[in-house]
């Protein structure tokens, strides 16, 4: 058992030493020399995980797909902005979102970004909005695999500029402001006026994911 977490914790520090410098320089700029130092392991632990620097960003990329701290909501639609909220909260602050983000960006990893974070965001978007529009929460003429790669794209636009203009600093702001222009397309009259695209929406979502989660973990005292 020691050494399988063992196993993990050396997985789990080379990505986020791949992620930290790929967020800071692009993946291009990075060897593996400076992965292995920045995360503090041998050459053969890392190949151990990852046979390449290639290999790291892919991982870097699977956990860019992440519903941490987003709870079933009664309107799915409601849970559909949540999504898009939580990840704008939590991209600015967690290296390993932020440089799957830049690493999905960039046109050297199109191969693999084609296949990787946008596939599966546009399945999962997709799949909410159909529970949504099943359930009369979005107009009839709504379609939703195509509204899902379409707000994707928007969402990753704001995105750029936020990175590019505050450093993210404004990424909650903007992609508030994105939501409000959006789901008036989207959502039905009765739907629209109950839903929260506040810009600390995404903050409380992702604390109170995190609240249930240690609930449900915690060991009961006796």
């Amino acid at each position: 058992m020691a050494q399988q977490e063992r196993g993990i914790r050396t997985r789990r520090a080379a990505l986020e030493a791949a992620a930290a410098l790929f967020a800071e320089r692009g993946y291009e700029a990075c060897t593996i020399s400076e992965i292995l130092a920045r995360a503090g392991v041998t050459k053969g632990a890392l190949y151990f995980h990852f046979d390449s620097k290639e290999s790291l960003a892919r991982g870097v990329l699977e956990e860019q797909v992440s519903l941490e701290g987003v709870a079933p909501q009664a309107s799915k639609l409601q849970e559909w902005v949540d999504v898009g909220m939580a990840l704008a909260h939590r991209l600015p602050q967690e290296p390993l979102l932020r440089a799957g983000a830049r690493l999905a960006t960039d046109p050297h990893m199109q191969k693999l970004a084609s296949t990787g974070p946008w596939a599966t965001w546009s399945e999962v978007s997709a799949n909410l909005l159909s529970e949504a529009k099943a359930r009369g929460e979005v107009l009839p003429h709504v379609e939703p695999t195509a509204t899902a790669r379409f707000v994707i794209s928007a969402w990753t636009g704001v995105l750029l500029v936020s990175q590019v203009t505050t450093a993210l600093e404004d990424l909650e702001e903007q992609i508030s402001v994105l939501f409000r222009h959006i789901l008036p397309a989207l959502a039905t009259p009765a739907i629209l006026v109950q839903l929260d695209t506040s810009p600390d929406r995404g903050a409380r979502v992702v604390a109170e994911g995190r609240r249930l989660a240690a609930e449900a973990t915690a060991v009961p005292a006796g």
